[in-house]
């Protein structure tokens, strides 16, 4: 936050700030407070461009090796292996919303979607998407599309061939470290 220099806005803030409460709706925003609610603001183009570093920054946390893709079919190496990222807010419907899902030389999708306080994860195999998303989820193009898909689901329910592949971030992790050392 920029500091106020001027003593008489200075003045003019902390009254403000005083009577906010008095004149200032309640609110029932979920997202209030969130360390993530500042994400909701940032055009959409640069979302994806915020989870790959909330996860290739989770990654390294954990120990696992993480370097940018010298490919543009992938986003990052991680543990050896060619990982797709993609990220989702919570919609207001309460659901993830995994977006622009191609058929690329990766090895595996990392899905991640941030809730107010919570996120969820998972590390779905290209062949899983193959077989349950891509060319059956149309993004653009209808569910007859199979240029870009998008993978959908309340954030309660995923689906029920993703079990096997994450729901909470320590899953991922689990699944990353038992794949062992990719070839990358």
């Amino acid at each position: 936050m920029q500091p106020i220099s001027d003593p008489d806005v200075q003045i003019l803030a902390g009254l403000a700030a005083a009577i906010a409460s008095d004149y200032a709706r309640p609110t029932n925003d979920p997202w209030a407070g969130s360390p993530f609610q500042w994400i909701l603001a940032v055009p959409s183009r640069s979302k994806g461009a915020i989870g790959e570093s909330l996860v290739a920054g989770w990654c390294a946390a954990k120990g696992f090796d993480v370097v940018r893709s010298t490919s543009t079919q992938a986003d990052r190496i991680i543990h050896g292996h060619r990982i797709e990222i993609k990220f989702s807010t919570l919609w207001k419907s309460g659901g993830f919303k995994f977006q622009q899902i191609r058929e690329q030389d990766y090895d595996y999708a990392f899905c991640i979607g941030v809730s107010p306080f919570d996120a969820q994860a998972w590390l779905l195999p290209k062949e899983l998407l193959r077989e349950h998303v891509i060319g059956h989820m149309g993004q653009h193009t209808g569910a007859r599309g199979n240029d870009t898909a998008w993978l959908g689901f309340p954030s309660d329910k995923p689906y029920q061939w993703m079990e096997p592949y994450g729901g909470r971030l320590d899953d991922v992790a689990k699944l990353l470290a038992s794949n062992g050392k990719g070839g990358y």
